[in-house]
Formats: structure tokens, sequence, C-alpha cells
């Protein structure tokens, strides 16, 4: 079976909070890109009451294999309570994009830490 890839967005409340969370996910390999959108305006419901905010969309380009580990460090390292972490599937793309993008991500998830992956014998 092919590798399955999907675009994860994500806003963020500034440019600074945004290339943050870019760098990270690039710097870890568990993105290949991240496309960084200034000028979106969001409404919403946010503790009862309506609220509308410029914020910046990053477009996630990552392994489908990854989704766990790039929500983890989004949450981990976003400063919103609670942010927006959607993935949606890549159906069809350019095969030289997506080998591009298989081959600057790691291949799955880390193994927990403490525990030496399994080996066969």
């Amino acid at each position: 079976m092919s590798t399955r890839y999907d675009i994860c967005l994500v806003t963020a409340g500034s440019r600074a909070a945004a290339r943050k969370l870019a760098s990270g996910l690039l710097r870890e390999r568990l993105a290949a890109c991240v496309s960084a959108v200034p000028g979106v305006e969001s409404s919403y419901w946010w503790q009862g009451r309506l609220e509308r905010a410029s914020e910046v969309l990053l477009l996630v380009k990552t392994r489908r294999a990854l989704r766990k580990e790039v929500m983890k460090f989004v949450k981990r390292h976003h400063p919103y309570a609670v942010p927006e972490v959607l993935f949606a599937e890549i159906a069809a793309g350019s095969p030289e994009y997506l080998a591009w993008l298989g081959a600057n991500t790691v291949l799955s998830a880390k193994p927990p830490e403490g525990k030496a992956p399994e080996t066969k014998k």
C-alpha cells in the first residue's frame, strides 16, 4: 500500500506563534512543509461569547502516520488552551511532490521513551 499524506490545519494568534510552531514541526521532521497564511479572520464561540480574531492559518503537510505526533506537538507548544488541529486527507497529488514530502518527514511516530524498539530474532 502506498504512503498516505495529510494536510493539517492549525490557527495561531500571531506570526511569532505561527513561526514557532512551524519551525518546531519542521525541526522534528513531523512536517515537510508548513505554509503560513496571515490575515485569516476567525469567528467562533469561546466561553459562551461570540469572538472574532485575526489569525495566521498554518497548512502543515505531513504523513498520515504522524497525526498523533503532530497533534501532541501542537498541543504542547501552542499558546491557546484549545488549539485548532484538523486533518484532511490528501487524496491525490503530484507524484514528485508526494515523494519529496515523504523524503522530508520521519517514517512514523517515535517509540515511547524508555522502551527499546522490538527486533526480530
